[in-house]
């Protein structure tokens, strides 16, 4: 495993230094990596590293999803609330939703089925858009209209809407006896409990570092260890309290920020360290699940679906800025940002076809969801990551030096 963790290491800068020199983001380069070296065409990673993979990107997205809540101030989050909350939802019902009425024409799938795509294939990613978020406002590209803090919000509470969701639906399609009336109710119960558990966390952490002052390399690594704890009280809990994992992860973060802006600096500078490793990982990783000849098979009419899809998906993400002070280029910017798919995709893109094989079930429809959700994150990860990079730096307004969060707060205190 050490020889396979030395290979990720020394391939994946290599190969981001070569997508940064062509322009390119260098999560595309470490994705197209993954794809290439991963067990479905080259096979070239140790067998051990593959076998941890999940473990390995769990860990890589809670180190970035950190670093996001030490991004989220509470100013920034105050002044784009509503739209965080319908962003978290309505991009996502419009895509599921068209995939539905589609499906059966283009893929053959009955509604069912087509909605079950539609759930999985619903999910924005962020793991790849919360790295470029917090890029943006290390850069202070759009800070000022708050819109990075906007999009971290929303793309992490999408995820968990779509995945209960797409449980609601197999439970349905497969004939599970839980209520769809609790697993429904489990959107707002698991973001409520999620985030107040994050936030009651972060502040009893707070409390201890303000107590024994330890340095801030033992801070990152206690958040760290409570953070995957977090992720065991999750699948713990699973079938009695919904709870959003990731969510609390994050609200660690905001918590100490609103706190103690000086500590929250500190963590997030040693975070933003490890993230040069948990980067490589979780990309490369994430990559090695592609399989190509199975997305291959999702054909032409895949991609059109897919396409269809995402068209739907940005009539909702605009429908949800109207009102909004953003401009047409920063609200075409939040579209293309909400368009990549990678991390629920690779992560659940399968379940349907276990869980049709375990209720012995014909498996056909099973293999088509995977191979679109496949497709799915080759279309979409590697375009969607550069389109936001460039449109980025392109539309996004350079905020002035200095301490905008003082400003803000003179303001409010005027």
């Amino acid at each position: 495993m050490a020889l396979g963790i030395a290979e990720i290491i020394i391939l994946g800068l290599l190969v981001d230094w070569i997508a940064r020199r062509l322009k390119v983001p260098g999560l595309v380069g470490m994705l197209l990596l993954g794809v290439v070296a991963g067990p479905f065409v080259l096979n070239f990673l140790q067998p051990g590293i593959l076998d941890i993979s999940h473990d390995l990107r769990l860990i890589a997205l809670i180190v970035i999803l950190l670093r996001a809540g030490f991004e989220l101030s509470r100013r920034a989050l105050a002044k784009v609330g509503r739209m965080a909350m319908l962003l978290s939802c309505v991009p996502a019902i419009f895509e599921a939703a068209a995939i539905t009425l589609l499906g059966p024409t283009l893929l053959g799938l009955t509604y069912m089925e087509s909605a079950i795509l539609g759930a999985i294939l619903a999910a924005v990613s962020p793991a790849v858009v919360v790295p470029l978020m917090i890029n943006f406002i290390e850069k202070r590209k759009g800070v000022e209209k708050a819109i990075p803090t906007l999009l971290l919000a929303a793309s992490s509470i999408d995820d968990v809407f779509v995945i209960v969701i797409y449980s609601v639906l197999i439970g349905m399609y497969t004939g599970s006896g839980e209520s769809v009336a609790w697993r429904l109710a489990g959107i707002p119960i698991s973001i409520i409990t999620g985030i107040a558990a994050g936030l009651l966390i972060g502040w009893v952490l707070y409390k201890f570092f303000s107590r024994f002052n330890p340095r801030a390399t033992k801070r990152v690594l206690i958040i760290l260890g409570v953070s995957i704890f977090l992720i065991k009280i999750e699948h713990s809990l699973e079938g009695l309290v919904p709870f959003a994992a990731l969510l609390a992860v994050m609200g660690i973060g905001v918590i100490i920020l609103e706190k103690r802006e000086h500590y929250a600096h500190e963590i997030s500078s040693k975070l933003g360290k490890i993230w040069v490793l948990a980067e490589l990982v979780l990309f490369i990783m994430v990559g090695a699940q592609v399989n190509i000849s199975v997305a291959w098979h999702a054909g032409l009419m895949g991609a059109l679906l897919i396409f269809l899809g995402l068209v739907a998906r940005s009539v909702g993400t605009y429908t949800c800025l109207f009102g909004s002070d953003l401009n047409i280029r920063e609200r075409l910017f939040v579209v293309i940002s909400y368009l990549p798919k990678a991390t629920v995709q690779a992560a659940i893109g399968a379940a349907p076809l276990a869980a049709m094989k375990a209720a012995g079930m014909p498996t056909q429809p099973g293999e088509l969801i995977l191979a679109i959700a496949v497709l799915s994150i080759l279309l979409t990860a590697p375009i969607g990551a550069w389109a936001i990079s460039l449109t980025g730096d392109l539309w996004l307004e350079q905020a002035p030096e200095g301490d905008y969060e003082a400003v803000e707060a003179a303001k409010e205190s005027d």
